[in-house]
């Protein structure tokens, strides 16, 4: 987040107050402004908004959402169904733009590329499975892995796409307060 946080930039925080006594800190930076463009920075929000759209009928048919759900080595963030179809899907929030190309990861991940692995590895055991790509901001043009910080995570995406991984890609409409999910971006690999 380096290319966000700097000097200058207007930031908007979550004031908790007194309502949590054993927190670390009394503010949770929750969004920035960069240029025109508001950029949600929670990183709890990306799974919050997944679930919201998953349970309002993001995708037809679903009829049980999970999160948290272990598999194997991983926990990935949803485990859910679509009629006799069971599925697991890993959420991932994405904060880096540049020229309208948002990117992932921002630091290299080997977690990132481990997920993906387990993704293809439940595939092949029958599961359906999805990486979900939160774009924390909105009007983005298209998105792509950051080849030149992690290309592991870009092969890794690149082949758990080609043994049949789902990546969706959405932006977000975001205020000081809110995210909520938006419409489809292209993902080029």
């Amino acid at each position: 987040c380096r290319e966000l946080l700097i000097p200058g930039a207007a930031v908007y925080m979550q004031d908790w107050g007194q309502e949590h006594p054993g927190r670390r800190t009394r503010y949770d930076l929750v969004t920035v402004r960069k240029g025109n463009r508001l950029i949600n920075m929670d990183s709890q929000a990306p799974n919050k908004v997944v679930q919201e759209w998953l349970e309002g009928g993001g995708l037809p048919g679903v009829t049980l959402v999970r999160p948290e759900m272990k598999y194997d080595q991983s926990r990935f963030d949803f485990y859910f169904e679509q009629g006799k179809r069971k599925v697991f899907m890993e959420v991932k929030g994405v904060t880096l733009e540049e020229s309208d190309v948002v990117r992932f990861p921002d630091a290299p991940t080997a977690r990132g590329s481990k997920h993906l692995h387990e993704l293809v590895k439940a595939r092949r055991e029958g599961y359906e499975t999805y990486l979900f790509l939160v774009v924390q901001m909105a009007d983005v043009d298209h998105f792509e892995p950051n080849w030149r910080t992690d290309p592991d995570f870009g092969q890794a995406l690149l082949e758990a796409r080609n043994k049949g991984v789902h990546i969706l890609c959405y932006d977000c409409h975001v205020t000081p307060q809110t995210l909520k999910i938006g419409k489809k971006i292209e993902v080029r690999l």
